[in-house]
């Protein structure tokens, strides 16, 4: 019941190991099948038959039970679980095990552990507690992860870039551009002229943008000093968080959980989903990493166990109102300008878009509708691909991968910034190998190169192991979750 709240263990892992070991043999398509047969089976490698009930408590382990789980995320989880199996088997092959004298060197050198630069064993202890979780299995994890490292290291280690390929690297980093630069925004204030007529018209269009739901909630938070009388997030304490929430799976209601523990009067909040109230005024009575949980419950009646930045919440959904604003409203008439204006953006992107990938806008269209609109060209010079004085780092990328002499247009995902770039001059660099700096473009050489020796060896798997899924037993767990 409470896996919920051990993500907290997940995150405190991030915290201790000192390497975050990232499995590359995930996103393989499904390829081969059995129908038909012992549902009990989810997965055949090679003659052995690998149980679903292994793969559901996968899927339980790895996932946050506070969600959905869709059905595109279930193959995600599939094929990781299947790179997982694959790296186990690896690690068997090359003979990879940690014994407990390297194990027990690796828990006693983690600083969380220490006290006085020393191992305390009782900080060690507090934190199993903490997390409700055994030494067995929190070592066992910790066993997995290191052999799963040296498997990686195994695969990728002894790679050295030669000089030649650090300075590709260098140079795609540090290449300095000089670009000449058309604001998108600049071209629609001069398009676009926006009457009352047109908010009208749009705002009657899409009457159903500007209904606001509102959300009625009563909320309790759950420490060690109103459910236990104490301090710490003792055993007990998560004890009592287990009881809430076995209560909460019998469909008991929030005033009878208030009852039962003792617990203080619950505080009544109504929202939206930016977590403002019906006066537009955020409720400084709710955290804001809580609101967007907390929106998320969906049925009247509902009682929900919510863990938040390492803070308990039992919170009952009471009312839901959904109110139509009025287009005489003047943050409705700011959205609405918004909106018609984004919507004109995002056609003159479009328009331009089409045109460069059809090689039909040049740099004398790009003189052109400069000219024809009245909007200045802004000369810009980039000192390298960090550089974010006049771009953030996302269209610095985009930037950077257009060639010298091309037109290019470079935007966010919302289009909020999009802007027309003529690249006029490119500067290549290099570095030498005495240079200050140099050791951190071989390494980053290297870790490209180890990727790439990773991804060989994600299909040399492929091909190794004669992998069959079994589409009804997957189906089936689609269907449960």
């Amino acid at each position: 019941m409470l896996e919920k709240f051990r993500k907290f263990s997940k995150t405190m892992f991030a915290k201790i190991f000192l390497f975050i070991v990232a499995i590359p043999f995930v996103f393989w398509g499904m390829g081969g099948l059995f129908s038909g047969g012992n549902l009990n089976t989810i997965v055949k490698i090679d003659k052995k038959k690998v149980s679903t009930d292994k793969f559901v408590k996968y899927i339980r382990r790895n996932s946050d039970p506070s969600k959905n789980i869709d059905k595109d995320e279930i193959e995600r989880f599939l094929a990781s679980f299947i790179g997982e199996y694959l790296m186990e088997n690896e690690q068997k092959k090359f003979d990879i095990t940690l014994n407990d004298n390297s194990l027990a060197k690796i828990i006693r050198s983690q600083e969380f552990f220490k006290e006085d630069d020393k191992f305390s064993r009782t900080k060690y202890e507090k934190f199993l507690i903490k997390n409700k979780m055994s030494a067995v299995s929190f070592e066992e994890s910790l066993t997995n992860q290191e052999n799963r490292k040296q498997l990686l290291d195994f695969i990728g280690g002894g790679v050295f870039p030669s000089n030649f390929i650090i300075n590709i690297d260098y140079n795609i980093i540090n290449q300095k551009r000089s670009v000449d630069v058309i604001n998108i925004n600049d071209l629609v204030k001069k398009k676009l002229i926006i009457t009352d007529e047109k908010i009208n018209e749009y705002f009657n269009s899409n009457k159903e943008k500007y209904m606001v739901v509102y959300k009625s909630i009563s909320l309790i938070e759950l420490n060690p000093t109103n459910l236990i009388e104490g301090n710490e997030y003792s055993e007990l304490f998560f004890t009592r968080i287990d009881q809430i929430d076995d209560l909460i799976a019998e469909g008991k209601s929030l005033e009878h959980i208030k009852e039962k523990f003792n617990l203080e009067k619950t505080k009544n909040i109504v929202i939206d989903e930016n977590g403002n109230n019906k006066n537009l005024i955020e409720n400084k009575n709710l955290p804001e990493n809580l609101v967007s949980k907390v929106f998320n419950i969906e049925n009247i009646g509902d009682v929900n166990l919510i863990e938040d930045n390492n803070k308990y919440f039992a919170v009952s959904l009471d009312n839901i109102e959904s109110v139509q604003k009025n287009v005489t409203d003047n943050s409705i008439i700011k959205s609405i300008v918004s909106n018609i204006s984004n919507d004109e953006k995002i056609k003159n992107v479009l328009t331009i878009l089409s045109k460069i990938k059809t090689g039909d806008f040049k740099k004398s269209h790009f003189l052109n509708l400069s000219s024809e609109n009245s909007i200045a060209i802004k000369k810009i010079e980039l000192k390298n691909s960090n550089d974010e004085t006049s771009f953030n780092i996302d269209l610095l990328k985009q930037i950077y991968n257009l060639p010298v002499g091309a037109v290019g247009l470079v935007y966010n995902n919302n289009f909020n910034d999009a802007y027309l770039v003529y690249v006029d001059k490119v500067k290549n660099t290099s570095i030498k190998e005495n240079a200050d700096g140099y050791d951190k473009y071989s390494n980053l050489s290297k870790l490209k190169l180890t990727g790439d020796l990773y991804n060989t060896y994600d299909i040399y798997l492929k091909n190794k192991y004669k992998i069959k899924i079994n589409y009804n037993a997957l189906n089936n767990i689609k269907n449960y979750f």
